[in-house]
């Protein structure tokens, strides 16, 4: 006899390591994201100064 709450349970496991993975990735890439269009916060402070 097939065993369906087995299967449904490994299905299940399999789907929430993919997601995390997916999730995972996403936050590196926004992370790498942010270091690349302002790294030191620069532009923030080049905005300050031209608002004086």
């Amino acid at each position: 006899m097939v065993d369906y709450q087995e299967m449904y349970y490994k299905m299940n496991r399999a789907m929430e390591k993919a997601i995390n993975i997916l999730v995972e990735a996403q936050r590196e890439c926004e992370e790498d994201y942010l270091k690349q269009t302002d790294p030191s916060g620069e532009e923030e402070e080049k905005e300050d100064k031209d608002n004086k």
